[in-house]
């Protein structure tokens, strides 16, 4: 009997995982079509059921938006992962890096304004997602130039502090282009910030380089 309550159990949770995830799609697409300022009415109707079915498998806003965030930064951080183990030099990678992030804001700039403006939180959240997504990102980042500085025998730990730097570096810049359109476009904002980037790490590494000759 309680093998049988148990594969109940389980098949209600699958469904309630696919279900969640039927909902997280349909308030993407709500955000798509109705901006950052979605309301939980749009991602009912969007949907196709009531807020009272959204409520169900979301306790609150809150709770939506952090599962919007989490998809969002499932996809990102798989996208620049992708990007960078397929270049296999630092500048290559480095440039590889950064234009997901860009790429994600002018393709999906409504989605980008829900995460970093938070119109469905109505409470304090426990973490916040969009530090939790520019801290996977700096991850990767930092992965990359713990590499570099193995190869040409510097200390990797430094790693860290610069691949965070440069995410944020990335993230200020791109919200500053977010918020002035047609200042230039996104294949020259992501060469500049490159050329920033690089100029700074490049410039670590031939000096570890004269170091250790």
């Amino acid at each position: 009997m309680k093998a049988a309550r148990d594969r109940r159990a389980s098949r209600w949770d699958a469904h309630r995982r696919t279900r969640r995830a039927e909902l997280t799609d349909a308030a993407l697409l709500a955000i798509r079509a109705h901006g950052a300022g979605v309301g939980m009415d749009e991602v009912a109707a969007r949907a196709g059921t009531s807020k009272t079915v959204v409520y169900r498998h979301f306790g609150d806003r809150t709770e939506l938006y952090v599962a919007v965030c989490a998809r969002v930064a499932e996809v990102l951080v798989g996208q620049v992962r992708a990007a960078m183990d397929g270049e296999t030099g630092p500048y290559a990678q480095t440039a590889a890096g950064i234009e997901p992030y860009l790429r994600l804001i002018e393709h999906d700039p409504e989605v980008y304004r829900f995460v970093v403006h938070r119109p469905l939180v109505d409470r304090a959240l426990d973490a916040d997602p969009v530090a939790d997504l520019v801290s996977l990102v700096g991850d990767q980042a930092a992965a990359v130039i713990a590499a570099q500085l193995t190869r040409t025998g510097g200390d990797p730990a430094a790693a860290v502090p610069w691949g965070h730097g440069v995410v944020g570096m990335v993230r200020a810049a791109a919200d500053n282009w977010l918020a002035r359109p047609g200042s230039m476009t996104r294949a020259q904002l992501a060469a500049h910030l490159t050329d920033l980037a690089w100029t700074g790490l490049s410039g670590v590494v031939v000096r570890l380089q004269k170091e250790e000759s």
